[in-house]
Parts: structure tokens; C-alpha cells; sequence
């Protein structure tokens, strides 16, 4: 694992905590996106070489929308970069560790994504995320 790629908050109201977080950082969101496979809204800040992305529900199923009427509005989990997603995940698994994806996913900000699973570290929800390949790559 490289760095703390970016920390996910769950919001309820995407808009608002774009102004709060404008104004907590000074500075507006760069990107915002949707994740229709998620069922997410995302917006993302970027501070120093990492970032912080907002987390909104699309539809009352979403994860998102789950975790918050469970937990409420906060930090929903914490996600690393990694070089290789996939010799990560097999690390991962190697060492014991549960995870969500044994596969990596598309998520959002141009990157494949998967995640461990929370009761295997210690209640932190963790994401490996890795650059997508480009069109132009032809690397499989």
C-alpha cells in the first residue's frame, strides 16, 4: 500500500456537505460523480496528496443509504492506493484478512476498486484503490 488514497464520508444531502466541507477546507470540489453500480453520488475534495470524497444515496437500497440509517452521517471508510489491486487483494486474503470484492470493480474517480470487509479490521471499512487502465492500454 502506497498512501491513504482518500477518506469516504456518508452525507445525506450532497450539496450541503459540499458547502460545509468548501468551507471547513476553503476550498470547492473538484469532481463530482455518480456510481450508478453504488448507487452513490460522489464529490470530491483534494487536500496535499490525498483527498476526501462525499458519499450521497441514490435510492433508499444503496449501501450508502443503508450505512447511514444504521450509523448516521460520518466516516465511512478509508481507502488506500496500491500499485497491483489484484496481488493486493491476494495478499490480503493470504494473510487472512475477510474481504467484500475477490475481484476488482469499477468505482469512481478513475479507479478499480475493492473492499475488505470491516470485521477484519477493526471496524474500519477498507478500499484498495488502483488508477484504471486507460483506452489506450492494452495490459490485461
Amino acid at each position: 500500500m502506497k498512501k491513504i488514497e482518500h477518506i469516504g464520508i456518508a452525507v445525506k444531502d450532497l450539496e450541503a456537505a459540499n458547502a460545509t466541507y468548501n468551507a471547513v477546507l476553503g476550498s470547492e470540489h473538484y469532481k463530482t460523480e455518480t456510481v450508478e453500480s453504488e448507487g452513490v453520488n460522489t464529490s470530491f475534495f483534494k487536500i496535499g496528496d490525498s483527498k476526501i470524497e462525499l458519499l450521497a444515496a441514490t435510492n433508499p437500497e444503496s449501501p450508502i443509504a443503508k450505512f447511514i440509517e444504521k450509523r448516521g452521517e460520518g466516516i465511512h471508510h478509508l481507502a488506500f492506493a496500491v500499485d497491483d489491486i489484484k496481488a493486493e487483494i491476494s495478499r490480503l486474503e493470504n494473510e487472512g484478512f475477510r474481504l467484500i470484492n475477490i475481484e476488482p470493480k469499477t468505482g469512481a474517480d478513475n479507479k478499480l476498486v475493492a473492499f475488505m470487509h470491516p470485521k477484519s479490521a477493526n471496524g474500519v471499512l477498507v478500499e484498495l484503490c488502483q488508477e484504471a487502465p486507460s483506452a489506450n492500454n492494452t495490459e490485461s
